[in-house]
């Protein structure tokens, strides 16, 4: 049995697959028992044939693809990809990236060091300018952003292993039994913020998330929707962002944090306004909050247990912390 699955989601990404593949399957060093799944979600561009012809039938390592008829997006690739996997961890990575020889051991060593790691997120530089992060795990603040640690200052900054709000799941490694505990990540978000919430689910149960430098991946970024900030990404994100909290805040959580998202959802209004995005952005929202108060948040709501208490408060103290580490940058 593999100590490790690797689950790659992938829409029309036959531009980046080869290098994806051959870093992963050809160019790891001293790596643990792996295998490879890959979950196409109704790709026309060639990827399900290059796929199996180039890597289900001679790759070294055991690659499976399995092909779906439509675009079901990102959190339903993922979870078919974690159920059929057999291996105690899952590391999810997306198909616009080049990992670099110690990859896989890096993340397999950090996840191991102790049983109450859910997650380790992989040291993500730029593909254009390796010399920079790309991220470095992920935080969020009491404004209610989520952001990547690091991005676009200098890779060398960040050569600790430490603890982050919640794992980048563009290349990361996940403890798949906890994902029973926990919940599953949520197929409602399609993409984006999917893995804030389910790091964030991890720690209401008590688990940490953290960041492991010595597992580094080259990322294009944006391949699937095409550039960083566009129409669909913007209406998502902000939707998501809103059920993320709606989803893991109990309510005296909610009243606490009010004036700060107020506030940090008016700064972000008026940054998309001058992208020509503003309408887009408030429709997200509020679809995002009749979403969270529907039956659809009802039912994902995270009950709130008493036994949890003290894990509210490490995370509202990180929401705190988390805007001063935004103003110094680190």
């Amino acid at each position: 049995m593999s100590e490790i699955t690797v689950v790659i989601p992938n829409y029309n990404g036959m531009k980046y697959l080869p290098e994806c593949m051959t870093s992963l399957c050809e160019r790891q060093e001293n790596a643990p028992e792996y295998e490879v799944l890959i979950i196409d979600n109704a790709s026309v561009d060639g990827s399900v044939e290059y796929l199996e012809k180039e890597w289900c039938r001679k790759s070294g390592v055991r690659v499976h693809l399995i092909p779906m008829s439509e675009n079901t997006g990102f959190c339903h690739a993922v979870n078919l990809g974690i159920r059929k996997a057999q291996s105690p961890y899952v590391i999810l990575l997306n198909n616009d990236t080049k990992v670099e020889s110690g990859f896989l051991r890096g993340l397999y060593d950090a996840i191991r060091e102790n049983e109450r790691i859910f997650s380790v997120s992989a040291k993500m530089l730029m593909w254009d300018k390796p010399e920079l992060i790309d991220d470095a795990g992920d935080r969020y603040c009491v404004l209610g952003w989520a952001y990547s640690r690091g991005k676009g200052r200098p890779a060398d900054k960040y050569e600790k292993n430490v603890s982050v709000f919640s794992a980048c799941g563009g290349a990361a490694i996940y403890r798949r039994s906890v994902f029973e505990e926990i919940g599953y990540f949520d197929e409602n978000h399609f993409a984006y913020l999917e893995d804030l919430d389910i790091g964030y689910r991890a720690r209401i149960y008590g688990y940490e998330n953290r960041y492991e430098p010595a597992a580094a991946v080259l990322h294009y970024g944006s391949a699937s929707t095409g550039s960083r900030y566009n129409m669909r990404k913007t209406e998502l994100s902000s939707a998501n962002n809103v059920c993320v909290i709606g989803k893991n805040m109990p309510l005296f959580q909610w009243i606490l944090n009010l004036p700060f998202f107020l506030l940090g959802f008016g700064i972000k209004f008026l940054f998309f306004c001058k992208k020509r995005m503003g309408k887009l952005y408030l429709k997200g929202l509020l679809n995002g909050l009749k979403r969270s108060v529907g039956p659809v948040g009802k039912q994902t709501k995270v009950r709130f247990q008493w036994s949890h208490l003290w894990n509210y408060v490490k995370i509202q103290w990180q929401l705190y912390l988390n805007i001063f580490r935004i103003l110094m940058k680190s």
